[in-house]
């Protein structure tokens, strides 16, 4: 048995035992996790991702918003009063990457959608201060005259059904007319109104 003065006057030895203590430890919290349902398959109701929301969602990556907005309620009371039912793991097993987000300068979009109209978020997103006059949200009115650029957006989801998204061919081949001629704040507004709309808002 190794006496703890052997340990804290052997930094080698300190820095192995740390090491092997995190990684069984890591082991012990994570592995179990691969193996339960609830956060390995979907929630029930849930479908991938249109190509309009999806091009939405690389608009909302590009644009940074999740370093302002999580996307992640936690099972606290004051939490799922304010945005509604907390996060579960089943909404997230087709995320690639996740935008849980770590910050909250702006609310959590978890349960955004359906909210608010597709006006009103067209007006937020060309001007916050608008609707919200103490929002310190950047304006993106480039938005609302920029094409979405469909180029790429077949081979994305080509990408994403290799990890376990299940987008058809019918989904892929379609992809680029499914959004032509949409400009890029129609993808991004339907993008954030699926936001939480598989599992019923109790907000």
């Amino acid at each position: 048995m190794l006496k703890h003065e052997t340990i804290e006057t052997n930094l080698g030895l300190m820095v192995v035992l740390i090491v092997l203590l995190i990684s069984v430890a890591g082991l012990v919290e994570i592995v179990p996790l691969f193996f339960q349902r609830s956060t390995t398959e979907p929630v029930q109701g849930m479908k991938p991702l249109t190509a309009l929301q999806l091009a939405g969602r690389e608009l909302y990556i590009r644009e940074g918003c999740y370093n302002c907005h999580s996307q992640m309620i936690r099972p606290f009371r004051a939490e799922t009063e304010r945005y509604g039912h907390y996060s579960v793991a089943g909404e997230s097993v087709w995320e690639h990457p996740f935008l849980w987000g770590n910050n909250r300068r702006g609310p959590d979009l978890a349960r955004v959608g359906g909210h608010y109209s597709d006006d009103w978020h067209r007006i937020h997103l060309n001007q916050p201060r608008d609707v919200v006059p103490e929002s310190i949200m950047p304006a993106y009115p480039y938005l609302l005259r920029d094409k979405l650029d469909s180029e790429d957006l077949p081979k994305k989801m080509a990408a994403l059904r290799t990890l376990g998204v299940p987008y058809t061919d019918a989904d892929i081949a379609g992809a680029r007319a499914a959004v032509d001629g949409k400009f890029e704040i129609d993808a991004l507004v339907a993008y954030l109104q699926q936001l939480g709309t598989v599992i019923k808002n109790t907000r």
